[in-house]
Order: C-alpha cells, then structure tokens, then sequence
C-alpha cells in the first residue's frame, strides 16, 4: 500500500502531456529556446504591444486593457477603454505603436462598437498617463455594420512614411469583399492622425470610401511589415482551407469570394469560381487544412538570427506557433510548426525590445520564448 501511495504522489510531480512545465528548452528545427509562462489568468488576450522595455499593453476581448510588467510579472488595470460590443468574434482587439514610438506617444487601437445594433470596426488611438489612457480620438468608423458576430478584422501596422494600415473582414457576407462602397474586406491605409493620404489608390473615385488600400480579403488576423523590404504581410482565414499570407499592394483584388483555395463548410465544393482568375491576385503562400490564423510578426530581433526575416503566425485551430521561412525575392520557401504540444489557441505575438517572443492564448496565458542563456 506504502509503495502504490508513493507511486501516485511520484506520478503528481510529473507533467501531463501537452502541458509546459516554466520554463522549459524546446528544441527546433534551427535554434533551442526557452519556453516561459509569465502570467495567466487574462480574458481572451487579444493583442500585445511593448510601450517600454519592460511594460506590456494587453487587450482583451471583453473589453479590459492590463499593463504587464515582465519583470516582476504584475498585472495592473488600464482605465479608460472604450465601449465595446463584446459578441461573436468582435470585442476589444488590436493594440500597436509605432516603431518609432516613446513614452506619452499615441497608442493604437482595433475595436467594435455598437452601431444601431450592429457592430463596425473602429481605428483609435489614445495616450497612456498614469495608467489610463486619456486624448481619445477616433480615427475612422468604418463602414462595416452587420448583424452578424463574424470577420471584424483587424490588426494594426506601420510602415516607414508615417502611414497606419489595418484591416477589416466582410463581416460574415462575402459579397461585401467585392463591393468597393463599403470598408468590409478590405485593408486600409491612412495617415497617423486619421487623414487619407492623396495617393490612395481609390482616392479620385467617389463611390469607393478614399482609405482602402486593399480589397477582396475574407478576415484578416494578422498584419505584419517589412521595412527592411518595404513590404506589407497579411495573412488571414479562409474557409474550409485556403488560410492565406498575401503580400498586400495598393489597388489589388485578393478574390474573395470568387476565388478560394477554401472549400464550403456545407460540402466538398470549391468556394466561387475555382482558385485562380485574371485580375486577382495569389497568395505567397495557403494552408489547407487551416490553421486558423490567429496574428503575424515579422522577426527582426538579435536574440534569434536564424529567425530573423521569418514570419510568425499564432494559429488557433491547429493549435501552434507557425514559423514562414521568406525568401529574398519574398517567397514563402519553408515552414516549421512549433510547440504543438501546448495544445494552445494562440492569438497575439509581440517580439520585445530584447528581440524575445511573447504570445497570448484564448486560455489566458502569456508565455515568452527566449534564448537558453536567459534561463
């Protein structure tokens, strides 16, 4: 009896399968890394953004902000958000600075507000003082409203003339991504104040909203620049198949819905036309089966140069961390998918001034992936 006791208390202290002990050394196909937990407990983490060397802005979906200290690892409440409409997939979303961003600066936000009972997604922006964010300007409301709960978008980048991009989905009807009189399935790009900039590819039509930048997208998850090669990633959800990473150029059709490497949740059809028509564009690389793309980060940190060039995406059915190997010339060439066993939704990526990875899980964790040296 003694022996079978302390077989079960010996079998307590081992851990599960799937579950990360932290932290932990994770080999890959290129580099070992640490695996940390920093911190847990959050509501839907939904997006990340480093305000300092050590402070972590986190959204979450239902509608709170945290400041992480990850030093320390003490979470503290951010007064001052908006009111959102926190159903289906839409919430409190997207947060990013500049590259060129310094305390008391603008911080950037994706949210849904109710509109006459539907939700639309929100461009914003607000300074933090004190741990509350105060100057709330709203940047464009787009024209986005359905009563659906699906395909708000939307993430945030930056590029290197002072422009800000983000995207929204066709909210759950596709003809939207091909109808230019609305914002839905499309990227935008505007000036950091909120202002269009004149050579937007739409900016001399009057029956196209002047921000769009970009149309013919399903949901965007993720949006990533490359400043190096001046290059604006997307990647987004298809349907049944047919996740895309697109290299994002003003004016371009990126065919949804006539044009899909997805198939119908309904049967084994193809979605529109095929996967190919004249006029709109490929994408630089489709997953199928999806993996549900849930954000991308281009890597240009020290800690990993083996890494450095790659494209992260946090993937939320297949449950991993993908890893796009580019090429030169900006063609996906490789691909690595990394801790799998976590077994974890993962949402949000944001690389630390340091050049580490952190990411966000829908279960409410932070983890951070950082060099074996900084055990």
């Amino acid at each position: 009896m003694k022996r079978i006791t302390l077989l079960l208390c010996l079998l307590t202290l081992l851990p599960l399968p799937g579950y990360s002990a932290s932290p932990r050394v994770v080999q890959s196909e290129t580099v070992a890394f640490v695996l940390e937990k920093v911190t847990d407990g959050l509501r839907t983490p939904w997006g990340l953004a480093f305000i300092s060397d050590t402070r972590l802005l986190i959204t979450e979906r239902e509608g709170s902000i945290k400041l992480l200290d990850t030093q320390s690892k003490t979470l503290t409440p951010v007064q001052g958000a908006p009111a959102v409409l926190a159903e289906g997939q839409g919430g409190l979303m997207d947060v990013a600075v500049p590259p060129d961003f310094s305390a008391g600066d603008w911080i950037y936000f994706t949210f849904v507000r109710n509109k006459d009972g539907e939700g639309v997604t929100v461009l914003a922006r607000a300074k933090l003082t004190s741990n509350k964010l105060v100057q709330w300007q709203d940047l464009l409301e787009t024209r986005s409203a359905t009563g659906t709960g699906f395909h708000f978008g939307s993430r945030i980048a930056f590029d290197e003339k002072a422009y800000v991009y983000f995207g929204v989905g066709d909210r759950g009807e596709r003809p939207n991504s091909q109808d230019l009189t609305n914002h839905a399935g499309s990227v935008m790009r505007l000036f950091r104040d909120g202002r269009v900039p004149p050579d937007n590819p739409f900016n001399q039509r009057s029956d196209v909203p002047p921000e769009i930048w970009s149309y013919g997208h399903r949901n965007p998850q993720g949006m990533a620049y490359d400043h190096a090669h001046k290059r604006l990633w997307l990647i987004e959800h298809g349907p049944r198949g047919g996740d895309e990473i697109n290299r994002v150029l003003p004016g371009r059709n990126y065919g949804w819905p006539v044009i899909s490497y997805g198939k119908e949740y309904w049967g084994p059809m193809a979605v529109g036309e095929g996967t190919h028509r004249d006029g709109m564009e490929q994408p630089v690389k489709q997953y199928t089966p999806s993996i549900a793309p849930g954000s991308l980060l281009l890597y240009t940190g020290n800690s990993f140069p083996a890494w450095r060039g790659n494209l992260f995406a946090g993937a939320l059915k297949l449950r991993h961390l993908n890893r796009v190997t580019l090429s030169v010339d900006g063609k996906a060439i490789g691909e690595e998918r990394l801790l799998t066993e976590l077994d974890e939704r993962i949402r949000a990526l944001a690389q630390s001034p340091e050049g580490w990875l952190y990411f966000s899980t829908d279960s409410g964790k932070i983890y951070v992936i950082k060099p074996v040296d900084k055990r």
